[in-house]
């Protein structure tokens, strides 16, 4: 490095010169910082996406700062789109797979649930998004939900079972519950009122620091793994 600087700055004399030096090592320190971060991809719908909070009290955000505090260099790129399902994650997947991308965080499967999708053909829309990473080598890590038993035990089930049969089959890493860090806190499901928005259904910006507390380690695993 040392040599290849003395090398920029032995051309050019005067104010103009040393304008157009700087310049220059601008542009090299700055492209050697942007090869060293990790740029992630969160594939999501809503909860991803940061429905109802601030632009800076979002998932991705307070993930990227979380991350960021850990010492670890990352881009963590918003790819959620409020009320998506695992259909439309899977036809924008390719797109998002952009060649800058090292990982991705696939967080889908809540509005197919609220739908009361079949979660055989949600569990076929989340294979063809981990082919599609397959495909381009890009690694992800996996986020599942709970499910109520409205639909019935059978469909509870199942549902569940897509994310932790699908982390198996492809050998990528599971966080099982997106709100995991929420019931933990909470204690009990009708705790968790505090940290919701109205609706019930979307964390509150508290809510998602709890929620990246809790699956920021894993995460943080994840993107080192990115790096070797």
């Amino acid at each position: 490095m040392a040599t290849a600087f003395s090398k920029i700055f032995s051309f050019g004399y005067g104010a103009l010169g040393v304008l157009r030096n700087l310049s220059i090592v601008t542009v090299l320190t700055t492209g050697y910082a942007a090869a060293d971060e990790i740029v992630i991809a969160a594939l999501g719908d809503s909860l991803t996406a940061g429905y109802g909070v601030a632009q800076g009290d979002g998932f991705v955000p307070q993930l990227d700062a979380w991350l960021e505090k850990q010492g670890l260099q990352v881009d963590l790129q918003n790819a959620g789109v409020s009320g998506d399902t695992t259909a439309g994650g899977l036809s924008r997947v390719d797109w998002t797979l952009t060649p800058d991308v090292d990982g991705m965080i696939v967080t889908l499967g809540g509005n197919d649930y609220l739908r009361g999708i079949d979660p055989a053909v949600s569990r076929a829309n989340l294979r063809g998004v981990l082919e599609a990473a397959e495909a381009k080598g890009v690694d992800v890590m996996m986020v599942g939900l709970r499910a109520g038993s409205n639909y019935g035990l059978d469909y509870k089930t199942a549902f569940e079972a897509m994310y932790s049969d699908l982390a198996a089959e492809f050998d990528v890493p599971l966080f099982p519950s997106f709100f995991q860090g929420l019931q933990a806190a909470a204690g009990m499901q009708d705790g968790l009122a505090e940290f919701m928005q109205r609706d019930g259904i979307h964390p509150n910006a508290e809510g998602v620091r709890v929620i990246v507390a809790a699956m920021g380690p894993d995460v943080l695993a994840f993107a080192k793994g990115l790096q070797q």
